[in-house]
């Protein structure tokens, strides 16, 4: 196989990518597109699932959000989720002009928030060929109780100072992305913080700090509402000890898809990346991929 540095436009700016081909590729085939959940980016083990991916003959591309990793964009590390679902729009558009790409069989994967945008971007979309949504982020109303009233309580007040800094042209106020119990921090659960730290990659640490103001947005945004208006076969691999996306809403949400399975993992959330787990979970996505999305 082969990866390549890629870039893409997405709203006044681009996205940073790789590109994946598998070997003795010719005729168009289908793609996978991928991108990483709160904060992440695509060097924390969306690699691994590409190579499995590829090894199966299927082209991917893993992008990062703009404000993140290799792509552009002021002030960095801003989470902003509708950007976010635009850049999930621009990556179908900029496969769509791949020659190497079937357009007709187009799969979008996404993990933790990011597997909450692909349910809402391939609703909008209407046209993908299939959904991969791994330990999904669904409900905000359901995640930000797993935060605690303390922590969720500092986020507020960070959040509305970064809102106002914002709109004031100034640089964001920061919060961390995984934290302790009590401290400001988008997730909070025991396990967050060493779950986190496993995903990075040797070398210089990922950023871990983003601008508060996405605080004030995650409770109000539910993608899991979108499940029901999926018109694509969707995979959802649901980890039912998680502590960050609580299983029981994730299944409530995601049942209503038309053409879903569910797939459930005794374990949290962010064990579905790593060994033993990591094996059990993508075994069961390439075999989703090889029935509704054959090379």
């Amino acid at each position: 196989m082969s990866r390549v540095d890629v870039r893409f436009p997405s709203g006044p700016g681009w996205c940073g990518a790789w590109w994946y081909e598998p070997d003795g590729a010719d005729a168009p085939g289908p793609v996978v597109i991928m991108a990483h959940g709160l904060g992440g980016v695509k060097e924390m083990r969306l690699d691994a699932y590409a190579e499995r991916f590829v090894a199966e003959g299927y082209r991917v591309l893993v992008f990062d959000y703009r404000h993140f990793g290799a792509s552009d964009g002021e002030p960095r590390e801003l989470l902003d989720i509708q950007r976010q679902l635009d850049d999930w729009a621009a990556a179908v558009h900029h496969v769509r002009s791949v020659p190497q790409v079937d357009r007709r069989r187009i799969v979008l994967w996404g993990t933790s928030f990011g597997g909450g945008h692909v349910i809402e971007a391939a609703s909008r979309d209407g046209d993908v060929a299939a959904v991969i949504s791994q330990c999904p982020f669904t409900d905000g109303f359901a995640s930000s109780r797993t935060v605690g009233l303390r922590s969720l309580l500092k986020l507020t007040v960070l959040g509305l100072r970064d809102a106002v800094r914002g709109l004031r042209g100034k640089p964001p106020v920061r919060v961390a992305v995984a934290g302790r119990r009590g401290e400001a921090a988008l997730m909070t659960a025991p396990d967050v913080v060493p779950g986190y730290l496993a995903l990075s990659p040797p070398g210089p640490r990922p950023p871990d700090r983003v601008a508060a103001r996405v605080a004030l947005r995650i409770p109000l945004y539910y993608p899991g509402r979108a499940a029901a208006s999926l018109e694509c076969p969707a995979l959802f691999c649901v980890a039912m000890k998680d502590s960050v996306a609580p299983s029981r809403s994730t299944i409530w949400h995601v049942r209503k898809a038309r053409h879903g399975r569910i797939k459930r993992y005794r374990t949290g959330h962010f064990d579905l990346y790593l060994e033993p787990w990591f094996d059990q979970a993508v075994t069961d996505q390439i075999e989703f991929l090889r029935e509704t999305v054959p090379v």
